[in-house]
């Protein structure tokens, strides 16, 4: 990519100590399209991208969309298998990045290679060609690709920006990872809006503190293990973090002692948000930092029902069941073909996450209906009771799932990784003081850290497989 010279213009991206003009960006954008389209890429096809977040990331994916190609997001946390099964899955012709893992299995373009600049014009892309492959944290089995168009993409960015009332005047940086769908649509959203953007290879903590204070970052973006480490760092008050507007929590429910703790000690505002990789924004809260206990309401543009786990039937406001939504930003299906039938009903696509909406229109998640845990005939929640172990100031992460029991259908396991002493009879106690009898773990097990996905999310199966068939 080319690097900033002595440009009048302000930087709109930054790097470590790289600056980028938009100009700059454009022009290597620009460059990288030339070299993609010498290379065979057109119109339609499929590129492979396994990159770190850096501005060649951001170079590379804008320069496929340019060609009207679509992107197909590989992580680079996979090992070789899932690399493969991914490509088998979504047969792209080309591949760029970063990740010797990629160019093993078929010809890389690397992002490394220089780029000259240029300035050519593109065709308009067809809105309803595909323009996005992301890989879904199923529950079972391996990853489904999720397809999206580039009119689709397009409607998630208005969605996301307006959400977020993001606009040229923020300076946000972005540690989730691109190959999520939630760290693209942060990397596109503040492009969208002219915000200024500081990228970051990996998620540090200090580092993210520091650069708050430094580049008075004005938005933050936040998952599950980013909240904990905040809460769980010994030196967060002496950081100015008054340059936030609020930082946002994304993908999991907000661990709301996780939250307070952080309010209190640097006095930052919270925001929530919930989407998929299916459809990206569903949700989002106010912005003045209220109503923590829910995602908020449907964005403009996006319609939620909520029906019945037993009949498929709406239901009342207050009732539980699946959240069920509808918009334009939806995906147009998955990979494999036979897969999509499955996630929608009557063009609602079907989330497999449980909740209700109030009457005012505020969304509460309890659970997905996949993981929910049957026991004596009742459903139990994990989120209900990880949100209670997160209460106790011994805790420092926890995970709970459901095991085969023949009196009871199954019992309630909790895994916990601790930041101070604390026994299991303890954590019992907790819960059952908190919650029914029939949510109280029958164990709890004590582990070094809890599996998750880069967004956050906790590998309940894994985690289950790796304590439970060890016996």
């Amino acid at each position: 990519m080319v690097e900033a010279s002595h440009a009048v213009e302000a930087a709109v991206l930054a790097f470590g100590d790289r600056r980028y003009t938009r100009a700059e960006v454009d022009a290597s954008v620009s460059g990288m399209a030339t070299t993609l389209d010498h290379r065979g890429v057109r119109a339609g096809d499929r590129v492979a991208l396994m990159s770190s977040n850096r501005p060649e990331f951001v170079v590379a994916a804008r320069a496929i969309w340019a060609l009207g190609a679509a992107v197909v997001l590989i992580s680079t946390s996979w090992k070789k298998a899932e690399v493969a099964q991914a490509l088998s899955l979504t047969g792209p012709s080309h591949a760029v990045g970063d990740h010797p893992l990629l160019s093993e299995l078929m010809p890389m373009l690397h992002l490394d290679e220089p780029v000259t600049p240029g300035c050519r014009r593109f065709d308009a892309v067809d809105p309803a060609s595909d323009a996005l492959f992301v890989f879904s944290s199923g529950t079972t089995g391996m990853p489904k690709a999720v397809r999206h168009t580039h009119g689709a993409f397009s409607t998630a960015v208005r969605h996301w920006r307006a959400a977020l009332a993001l606009s040229s005047t923020d300076r946000i940086q972005i540690m989730t990872p691109p190959s999520h769908i939630l760290g693209l649509l942060n990397i596109a959203t503040a492009l969208d809006a002219g915000a200024w953007i500081r990228l970051h290879s990996r998620f540090d903590v200090d580092v993210m503190l520091r650069h708050i204070e430094s580049d008075r970052i004005t938005v933050e973006m936040a998952v599950a293990p980013i909240a904990l480490a905040l809460a769980a760092h010994p030196e967060l008050e002496s950081f100015d973090l008054s340059s936030l507007r609020y930082v946002m929590w994304c993908a999991t429910p907000v661990a709301r002692s996780v939250a307070d703790e952080v309010t209190r000690r640097a006095g930052v505002r919270w925001v929530t948000a919930y989407g998929a990789s299916e459809l990206p924004v569903i949700t989002c809260n106010a912005l003045d930092g209220g109503h923590l206990d829910t995602v908020g309401r449907a964005v403009p543009g996006v319609e939620i029902r909520v029906a019945s786990l037993h009949t498929g039937d709406e239901v009342f406001y207050g009732e539980v069941g699946e959240i069920q939504v509808r918009s334009a930003s939806v995906m147009s299906g998955y990979l494999p073909d036979e897969a999509t039938a499955d996630a929608f009903i009557d063009g609602w696509y079907r989330t497999g996450d449980v909740g209700y909406l109030d009457t005012e229109g505020w969304l509460r998640i309890t659970d997905r209906a996949k993981e929910m845990i049957k026991v004596r005939g009742f459903q139990v929640a994990p989120a209900e009771i990880e949100a209670v172990l997160h209460e106790h100031p011994s805790v420092g992460d926890c995970a709970v799932f459901g095991v085969p029991d023949e009196a009871h259908g199954e019992t309630v396991v909790a895994a916990v990784s601790r930041c101070a002493p604390v026994d299991a009879d303890e954590l019992i106690r907790l819960v059952g003081d908190r919650l029914a009898s029939y949510k109280r773990p029958s164990q709890v097990l004590f582990v070094s850290e809890i599996p998750r996905l880069p967004s956050g999310k906790v590998l309940r199966r894994m985690l289950k497989e790796r304590l439970w068939t060890s016996d």
